[in-house]
């Protein structure tokens, strides 16, 4: 019997250590949310909207009469409803602790990796995608680092038992570091970051001409034996089907990176970080090459510079008309805040907050080609959505209060929520979030 009772308090107090929510289970009957401001995502926003779906699809979307056919019925009165938002170049799940190695599965050793796919060591069990997802952000881009091709990544919903079930588009592109003129050193001692000349550039490039050269002419052949799994990995990047996401920041480098990509018969180049594509806009536009913008909330590149560049960067090229997204590249740690990012762009930017928003939702969607199911709520696409209690892009406001991710309910609780609430008891304060 004391067995048996010690046995009960063990399993008890290990019931006592918070997990992270199981994924929710298919959407079992039609949804209509009703009342709401909608946020379309391409700029449209309806008030005293419904939108409705079923089976994880959004059937209807309309103003206060659009028929709900019997659906259950979620008022969202005074609320707000976005499109799940998107976070590219992020290492969410192939990373939890950055001083545990153990933890860190985002690099692999190698200089030229193509044949790497991130998708396959994404963990849908990591304790940071629920944070994420309580700022709106329902789908991420699982990233490769490391070297100059660094592999694949794809496109991840942040709800899953595995990654078979979170993947939403796999394989979506390859990820290349470009030999700059100048290479950044950080010192963790004094926090300070210098440049100095780069003496493997030549050698890289080099290297890079050679690779490319051969997986273009690997791509013409049409039944190669035996199979190079780096050059088959390459593939889609000469018939269109994958973007190659280059990662430049100043000036020169963004041009000669582009350059590149076109000489060797890439269709879809993108820029990744571009801290300088302010100065090079009009090449930008006229090569109809999209940019990912790394970290806002930063200083600017040179001293120089308006302290503000940073933050106005976007709505430039917005205005522009470069196709704009923005991300928290290399800096996987902030992610969760990166709606405050486009809320920064309204501010300093001149742009209004529906075109910041596409820059977390449709414009991400289309860069990354996903833009048929998910970016805008629209019928037809996935019912991939959030219910906020204000302005998604305002972190003052930026309550989410119901998430669903292809129709599917999901649990809102995160470790920053269970910590909260802890405390709050411990030191015996009123708890407002129950």
């Amino acid at each position: 019997m004391k067995k048996i009772t010690l046995s009960i308090l063990l399993l008890a107090s290990l019931n006592g250590f918070a997990q992270n929510p199981a994924p929710a289970g298919p959407q079992a009957r039609a949804v209509a949310l009703t009342g709401a401001t909608i946020h379309v995502g391409n700029g449209q926003v309806i008030t005293n909207g419904t939108i409705v779906f079923d089976k994880g699809v959004i059937t209807a979307v309309g103003n206060g009469d659009t028929p709900i056919n019997g659906a259950e019925r979620i008022d969202a009165t005074g609320k707000h409803i976005y499109p799940g938002l998107i976070s590219p170049a992020a290492t969410v799940g192939l990373q939890e602790f950055a001083s545990v190695r153990a933890t860190l599965d985002y690099q692999e050793t190698g200089s030229l990796n193509p044949n790497v796919r991130s998708l396959i060591a994404y963990n849908t069990d990591s304790e940071v995608i629920p944070t994420i997802r309580n700022n709106g952000l329902l789908m991420t881009q699982a990233v490769p680092d490391g070297g100059v091709i660094a592999g694949s990544s794809s496109v991840m919903q942040t709800d899953g038992w595995n990654w078979e079930d979170a993947v939403l588009k796999a394989d979506d592109g390859l990820w290349l570091q470009w030999p700059g003129y100048f290479a950044r050193s950080f010192d963790y001692e004094t926090f300070a970051v210098s440049l100095k000349k780069n003496e493997q550039r030549q050698d890289a490039i080099n290297a890079l001409t050679a690779t490319f050269s051969d997986a273009r002419a690997y791509a013409d052949l049409k039944n190669p034996a035996p199979k190079n799994l780096k050059l088959e990995a390459m593939k889609g990047l000469f018939d269109g089907t994958r973007c190659l996401y280059i990662r430049a920041n100043y000036g020169k480098d963004i041009i000669e990176a582009v350059k590149f990509a076109r000489q060797m018969g890439v269709r879809k180049p993108v820029l990744v970080g571009a801290e300088d594509a302010g100065r090079v806009v009009d090449f930008l536009k006229e090569n109809n090459v999209p940019v990912i913008l790394g970290p806002m909330h930063r200083l600017p590149t040179l001293e120089d510079e308006d302290v503000y560049l940073p933050y106005k960067l976007p709505g430039m090229l917005q205005k522009a008309g470069v196709l704009v997204s923005l991300s928290y590249d290399g800096e996987w740690w902030r992610t969760r805040n990166l709606p405050f990012q486009a809320g920064t762009a309204v501010g300093f930017g001149g742009i209004d907050k529906e075109e910041a928003l596409k820059m977390l939702t449709s414009n991400t969607a289309k860069i990354m080609g996903i833009d048929n199911v998910v970016g805008t709520l629209e019928k037809g696409k996935h019912a991939t959505l959030v219910v906020s209690k204000g302005d998604l892009l305002d972190m003052r406001t930026n309550v989410i209060e119901h998430a669903f991710i292809q129709g599917r309910h999901i649990n809102l609780d995160d470790k920053h929520k269970r910590l909260f609430h802890m405390y709050r008891e411990k030191y015996g304060q009123p708890d407002i979030g129950k």
